[in-house]
């Protein structure tokens, strides 16, 4: 049997309840494989996610079904994008 991450879907309500994505920008600090990133996507008007990983950044990319979503290579030493560029910015399991 695969192992399922969340199949209750607690992770998107839990994040749902404090932030209303509908029609934001949201940067993600360490978006890693997108595993959180697709938990809103649908939501957001525009997602950009970065993480240091090339390989967790591969599969990102792969799986990308939203022609919103960009991911980028960057450290969060040095955030290539203006503060006020997004409206929102997420970061989570990224220490």
């Amino acid at each position: 049997m695969a192992l399922q991450k969340d199949p209750e879907g607690f992770e998107r309500k839990t994040l749902h309840k404090f932030v209303d994505f509908a029609d934001r920008t949201v940067l993600e600090v360490g978006c890693g494989e997108g595993r959180l990133t697709w938990r809103y996507a649908s939501d957001a008007k525009q997602v950009a996610g970065f993480d240091l990983d090339l390989d967790s950044l591969r599969v990102a990319r792969a799986d990308c079904l939203h022609d919103h979503v960009q991911f980028t290579c960057a450290s969060a030493k040095y955030i290539p994008f203006s503060k006020e560029t997004f409206d929102i910015a997420v970061l989570a399991w990224s220490l």
